[in-house]
This record gives C-alpha cells, structure tokens and sequence, in this order.
C-alpha cells in the first residue's frame, strides 16, 4: 500500500467533524450540573453521552481509514517533528477512544438508561456498581484533561507551522 502525500476528503471530513463535535462536547460536560446517586440524567448529559458516542464512531472509523489509506509523513520536517508528531497524533486516537468508552462506563456503572439523542436506547457496558462508577468517574475526568492538554499542544504545533516555520504542512489537512 503505498502512502499519498495529502489527506483525503475522507480524512478532512473525519477530522474537522471530530474537531467540531470535541468543541461542543467540552462546554457541555463542563456546564452540566453534577450528578449524584439516583438521580436520572437530562437532556445535557443525554446529549453529552450522544455526542460521545458520535465522536467514537468517528474516531474508530477515522481510524480504519488512516489505516486502510496511509499519508506519508512530511518530507520537509526534521525526523524530530515527524517522529513527535506521530506520536501526537497515535496519543490523539487513544485518549479519544478511551475518553469516549469511559464516559459510557461510567453511564453504565452508574445504571442509567440512556438513549442516543432520545432516538435509540444504548446498551450498557457494565451494571450498576457505586464503586465501579466513581473509579470510572475519576478516569474519564482524568482523560479529559489527558486530551485537552495533547489538544492544546497539537493545534499550538499546528499554528507554529502556519505562524512561525511559514511552511505548507497545515495545508495538508485543510479543506479544499
């Protein structure tokens, strides 16, 4: 299988609507009320754990299709920036991955029903279990941090390309 030189619409589309999704996803988990022991969650953690769901299916499917239609890394990048932005990218797939699953553990340890966008009920990974849940809880708070800060590096990195090296890397995975 031989590796293209740029990111293909496929990969654009998996990406920015990965993007848009995390930028909605963050203020809600954010701004939702805590929830205690027997209390049924509402229409924000219900679209909180909807739109969890939508984006680990986008990941899983960006993923096989990095997989399936690989892109050459950056000709004119030191081995440093290439090997660190491998990296960064591999981090990215699984923080997000793990992020998303134990958010619906946690849902799952906690016994609720929950639906995707009140549409369809979701199955849960695991039964009610108190001690389970603040564990789970615990990780998936910590993983959400874990992935804003490699977030937050990977667009700073992003914008030292457009704004400092003034090279064409960024136009790669830019629409168009």
């Amino acid at each position: 299988m031989t590796a293209q030189l740029h990111y293909g619409t496929p990969a654009k589309i998996f990406h920015w609507l990965i993007v848009a999704l995390l930028a909605v996803q963050y203020p809600i988990g954010w701004l939702m009320p805590d929830l205690h022991r027997g209390m049924t969650p509402g229409a924000a953690m219900t679209f909180h754990i909807s739109i969890g769901m939508t984006i680990l299916v986008l990941t899983a499917l960006r993923l096989v299709w990095r997989l399936t239609h690989p892109v050459a890394p950056e000709s004119s990048l030191p081995a440093w920036q290439r090997l660190s932005s491998e990296a960064v990218h591999w981090l990215l797939y699984v923080l997000v991955l793990t992020t998303t699953v134990s958010g619906w553990l946690f849902a799952s340890f906690r016994g609720w029903s929950v639906s995707f966008f009140y549409l369809v009920p979701l199955p849960m990974l695991a039964s009610d279990n108190e001690a389970a849940g603040r564990t789970i809880d615990g990780l998936h708070q910590a993983m959400e941090w874990a992935l804003l800060v490699t977030i937050v590096i990977h667009v700073a990195s992003a914008l030292a390309h457009i704004f400092v090296y003034r090279d064409r890397v960024m136009q790669r995975m830019l629409p168009g």
